[in-house]
């Protein structure tokens, strides 16, 4: 992966506040003593010196996981790992956390190997949140009110993004109601005592003195807050700390400077004081029969009262009477006009009281359970609702003629478009399900619609049916709901249509990321490697892999513009956007991992064919130059005149086979280091008694150049001595030649 360029790395820098970054300082060093405090613990112990360094290969981010779930997980390790290995052990551990039902939205594998200081943070606040402050404050009754089914962390976008056609929402909020019941717990166990105001995990801490009023709550006796009141910030913070640390066995996460300034990271102090919760007493099992527990949960949001429970009580009366009426009215004889008014009058009746009790049915347990007089008034409830659905079933279908079987059509209209996506296991599957409900839609619900539209038109016209009047508040109510089927219908198949490809792409990229797992595994040998690297090219080149996501992207995009058009709401419209923009994010790193493998395997079978050619040659030439040790001197000296050949290749099949022992699983790799020792160790037996030899070529070579040059000495000399001993006639012209001649 290409890193960021200096400049880019500058401007990201320049839009930096000093603020931000100071927080994100202070949320770095947190985060790294509140990690190493976990991994003191793993065996063997384990040391996060640099955060963002340190986690990039995802070994220590695996211990940690390890040592806060008791579980073992698998990962990739050596002394010189590559990127792909990294990237391997982060997704071992971001698909953990997904498996923990623990939503990671903007957190790529790719980032964490990359470093990026933002990604790593919401990482560790995430697992942080999960492991240290939902499970402290599970017992808290500000989070048992304020949680629901789905209360485990969850980032605020998903691959959920969006609702489906009956708008659904995603309603954990679980990190506002974690802050709000930690928060709480502060509040009235130990700030309430002292009348300290504590609104936040920010600037109420600032002055030292909420820390200390929650060592004072745990330890009284530790902690004089008439002295706390006259000390300074830095004073009142120093000793909290150490206190906490030393007489509590907090590990100290925080220093006086992180807290006291204008806006103290709120993060952080949270993963501080989420660690008093477990040295506070239970409240359950403290004296006083449950006192303190009682002023406790009267004082927590939404948790349920004396009075709340006699509600749901009279609730339960009220609607078993009104059930019981319903039942008699359905019994009493009458014209269908007059059955038609009684059915409005139980249903006006069961909208407003509705209405009034919804708040009462919020879930106050842990994991979204009701208590006993909620479950019994649901049941009330849902027992209602189907008798008056039952009821108007039946007095539509009582109409005369074509008009009653447009009321029972109607009735399973507006059943389809009230109908939730139904999410299977797997992606794959939601969207078969999608695509024949919208197969179905189009023949049952479209087509029934234009054969109904005109019939019911003229019946509407007419106020009748063949002369037979009909009741007309029920005929005008048949009529709005008629328009809201048509009206509906058209913009139901544009959400089908969309979520069915939205799945389909879904589906391409969670076998996008199972492939790329399977490739970027610890190697077997050769002929294995080469088994994978077909696999590849018949996944990515034979099923034209990218060529497909384009396809199926562009059909997303495409219906996405038509869906957002079709649907006037602002939230459909932005999740929609979301979803769009961190599916691009994604498969930018996804593309790139899976183009990486190619070149990753190419490599791997390079090395091994480099490993096992020179292997053979070295093993080879090593018997015969074993041999050769008892030979005469000039014998050595030809058969060793070529040895820095077989230096080269000596130190080519260590390269290669160290790269194949970081990369191959663990039996290999132990065969590779075995047949690398023994080979090693009769080269150095050997090259320690021929190493002279090395340079017999060059040696020969000066000696050759050397009997060369005397040779052409000698010659010039022989030629030089004859010229000027020869006798010459003594004429103008025969001395001119001679000069001449012995110039040149």
């Amino acid at each position: 992966m290409a890193t960021p360029s200096s400049a880019a790395l500058a401007s990201r820098h320049a839009r930096h506040s000093p603020q931000r970054d100071e927080q994100e300082a202070v949320q770095k060093r947190t985060f790294t003593k509140w990690i190493n405090s976990h991994l003191a613990k793993h065996k063997p112990p384990l040391e996060v010196s640099d955060l963002f360094e340190d986690i990039k290969d995802g070994v220590k981010l695996l211990a940690l996981l390890e040592v806060l779930s008791g579980q073992r997980l698998p990962r990739e390790q050596g002394r010189q790992l590559k990127r792909i290995h990294w990237v391997s052990n982060i997704g071992t551990a971001l698909k953990f956390l997904e498996g923990r039902k623990i939503k990671l939205v903007n957190i790529h594998a790719t980032d964490i190997a990359d470093g990026r200081p933002s990604i790593v943070l919401g990482l560790i606040w995430t697992i942080i949140l999960y492991f240290q402050i939902e499970e402290l404050t599970s017992n808290l009754p500000a989070l048992q009110a304020l949680s629901n089914s789905n209360s485990s962390v969850d980032s605020t976008a998903s691959c959920e993004t969006g609702s489906p056609p009956m708008k659904r929402r995603v309603n954990n909020k679980f990190q506002g109601n974690a802050k709000k019941a930690l928060l709480r717990w502060v509040q009235c166990t130990a700030a309430k005592d002292f009348g300290i105001e504590v609104k936040d995990f920010g600037p109420s801490w600032r002055s030292g003195v909420a820390f200390q009023a929650v060592v004072h709550a745990i330890r009284p006796n530790l902690v004089d807050m008439e002295v706390v009141r006259r000390r300074n910030n830095r004073e009142n913070l120093e000793e909290a700390f150490a206190l906490a640390e030393n007489e509590l066995g907090i590990p100290r996460l925080l220093d006086p400077e992180d807290v006291d300034v204008d806006k103290p990271d709120e993060k952080s102090i949270m993963t501080y004081v989420a660690q008093f919760l477990k040295h506070y007493p239970n409240p359950q099992h403290s004296e006083g029969d449950g006192q303190q527990d009682e002023v406790l949960c009267s004082s927590l949001p939404f948790s349920q009262s004396k009075e709340e429970r006699k509600m749901l009580r009279e609730l339960k009366v009220f609607l078993d009477q009104l059930e019981r009426d319903l039942l008699r009215a359905q019994a009493t004889e009458g014209s269908l006009t007059d059955k038609y008014q009684a059915f409005k009058n139980f249903h006006v009746q069961y909208e407003m009281k509705k209405k009034q009790t919804d708040q009462l049915l919020q879930p106050v347990h842990k994991e979204g359970k009701l208590s006993v007089d909620q479950a019994l008034v649901k049941q009330a409830w849902d027992r209602l609702s189907a008798r008056l659905l039952d009821w108007h079933i039946h007095l539509d279908k009582s109409l005369p003629g074509p008009l009653g079987v447009i009321g029972a059509w109607l009735h399973r209209a507006e059943m389809a478009l009230r109908e939730d996506i139904p999410l299977q296991h797997v992606h794959e599957e939601t969207a078969n399900v999608l695509h024949r409900k919208l197969e179905q839609h189009k023949v049952k619900l479209l087509k029934s619609l234009e054969s109904h539209r005109q019939t019911f038109m003229q019946i509407h016209k007419d106020r009748s049916v063949n002369g037979v009047p009909v009741p007309p508040e029920q005929l005008q109510d048949m009529a709005e709901r008629f328009n809201f089927v048509s009206t509906s219908s058209h913009s139901h198949l544009i959400k089908l249509e969309f979520w069915e490809i939205k799945y389909r792409l879904m589906a391409f990229l969670v076998l996008a990321e199972a492939k790329l797992k399977s490739w970027i595994i610890k190697y077997g040998r050769r002929d294995s490697v080469e088994l994978l690297l077909q696999s590849y090219l018949s996944f990515v080149e034979g099923h034209r892999f990218f060529d497909q996501y384009e396809i199926i992207f562009t059909a997303l995009k495409q219906a996405a513009e038509v869906y957002v058009k079709s649907d006037s709401s602002i939230d459909e419209a932005e999740g929609v956007s979301k979803f769009l923009t961190e599916t691009t994010a994604q498969w930018k790193n996804l593309a790139l991992e899976v183009r990486s493998v190619r070149s990753m395997l190419e490599e791997v079978i390079c090395n091994w064919e480099k490993y096992s050619s020179t292997v053979a040659s070295l093993q080879a030439w090593l018997e015969d130059a074993e041999q050769m040790l008892n030979k005469s001197e000039s014998t050595k000296r030809d058969f060793f005149r070529n040895l820095s050949h077989w230096i080269q290749q000596h130190m080519d099949m260590n390269d290669a086979g160290n790269f194949l022992i970081e990369t191959c699983d663990e039996t290999v790799s132990r065969d590779l280091k075995q047949q690398l020792l023994l080979l090693n160790g009769r080269w150095r037996e050997l090259f320690v008694k021929v190493k002279h030899y090395a340079r017999a070529d060059e040696v020969d070579k000066l000696r050759q150049d050397y009997q060369d040059g005397i040779n052409t000495l000698k010659m010039f000399m022989d030629a030089t001595n004859e010229k000027m001993t020869a006798p010459i006639q003594v004429s103008f012209l025969n001395v001119r030649a001679f000069v001449q001649d012995v110039e040149v």
